[in-house]
């Protein structure tokens, strides 16, 4: 995929912008924090960290800066790395061994004979409006009808709204309970929560530009909340997925009494403070030298997040991988990877769309996604329980 660039954006505009979305996210984490007591530390000890480190490697680096704070992005400031097929090989054998283990042991343990103690209740009829809604948004997203040319760039939500009421409904029929009615509260805070959650993600994408979006021609606060919108569904569209998949027993079956992870050092802080340290040296020089480092635009932040609860004494998503329980990051990695087959699917016809430029493995696209970086989903989706642990808490999970 060949770079091009933009028109020059308003620098000034977009540092105005990215100051009032750090002020906006430290507003909200504080909020959130402020019945936890010790956990307001936390919460700026993330936030801090996540927000400020990319943008101090570029200034200790010398960088110019002005790229990095244009809203709408619209300057292509990284040049990517051509294609490696050394590379391809390297990143494509490591995860096919992770996929086969896992297939392998799917194939192993207890059968998949549903529990008696779970209903079955007819399929609801809200679960249909979704269908028939989703069927309606897809035709509309992937057709350029005249009289629709004024909304065709809002066709995502209502796509993934949709998909978020049909997987509900899934999962009530198999379950008679589901987040839209059994965590209802949590389940409509969510909405906000991914919006920001999301907006993080765009900003580290900044230091090393994997994803664009073609066709920007919208003013910055047009942008915003044009962007908004469709960023606010993620979270609830992961979960609710994951809630689905977590219906199914063949994941407590096989992968609750998975391997455990033995840990030598007694002190389990020890090796927090390693991993938060070269966590934080990563996303530190993510922006630095993009090329190499860009996978870590997913996996820092899961382990400054996880490193950070254990130095708080917490739990945290991958608490129970040590005795052996893998269920929770299984089901958080594939019900990630399922919403993000829709995503790419949804994405390739649609008007509003973005595109991708991975370095050394950009090649065999299945949609826009090169094949390989679909393995990005898989921390994402424990990233997403995680945010959703640390800021609702285990309990109301």
């Amino acid at each position: 995929m060949g770079q091009s660039t933009f028109e020059k954006g308003n620098v000034g505009a977009g540092a105005i912008f990215w100051i009032a979305e750090t002020v906006n996210h430290g507003i909200y984490l504080i909020i959130m924090a402020k019945n936890h007591g010790k956990k307001g530390i936390l919460f700026t000890i993330l936030f801090l960290m996540l927000l400020g480190l990319p943008l101090l490697g570029i200034i200790l680096s010398r960088k110019p800066i002005g790229p990095y704070l244009q809203f709408p992005p619209r300057t292509f400031y990284i040049q990517h790395a051509s294609f490696s097929w050394i590379l391809f090989f390297c990143y494509g054998i490591f995860i096919f061994a992770v996929i086969m283990f896992l297939f392998i042991r799917t194939r192993k343990g207890p059968g998949n004979s549903l529990p008696a103690f779970y209903p079955t209740v007819p399929f609801p009829w809200w679960g249909w409006c979704g269908i028939l809604l989703g069927i309606g948004a897809w035709i509309l997203a992937w057709n350029r009808f005249p009289w629709f040319s004024t909304f065709q760039i809002h066709t995502f939500t209502p796509l993934w709204i949709a998909y978020i009421i049909t997987f509900n409904a899934l999962t009530f029929r198999r379950t008679g309970r589901c987040l839209l009615f059994t965590h209802t509260s949590f389940f409509i805070l969510l909405f906000p929560t991914s919006a920001i959650f999301w907006w993080f993600f765009e900003y580290l994408n900044r230091f090393v530009q994997n994803w664009y979006y073609g066709g920007n021609h919208l003013s910055a606060w047009q942008y915003f909340w044009y962007a908004t919108l469709p960023f606010s569904t993620v979270l609830p569209a992961v979960l609710s997925t994951q809630e689905w998949l977590n219906s199914f027993p063949w994941i407590k079956n096989r992968f609750t009494t998975f391997s455990p992870i033995p840990i030598p050092n007694p002190n389990p802080k020890a090796a927090s403070l390693i991993g938060l340290f070269l966590a934080g040296v990563g996303l530190l020089c993510i922006g630095v030298w993009p090329n190499y480092l860009f996978p870590l635009l997913w996996i820092s932040p899961l382990l400054i997040i996880v490193s950070t609860q254990t130095l708080f004494n917490q739990d945290h998503v991958l608490s129970n991988i040590q005795g052996g329980n893998w269920g929770l990051v299984l089901s958080s990695a594939l019900a990630a990877l399922i919403c993000g087959f829709f995503w790419e699917m949804w994405n390739y016809y649609s008007f509003a769309k973005w595109k991708y430029n991975i370095p050394y493995v950009h090649r065999f696209q299945v949609f826009e996604m090169p094949i390989l970086g679909y393995a990005g989903y898989l921390p994402f989706g424990v990233e997403c329980t995680a945010i959703s642990q640390l800021v609702f808490g285990k309990k109301d999970r």
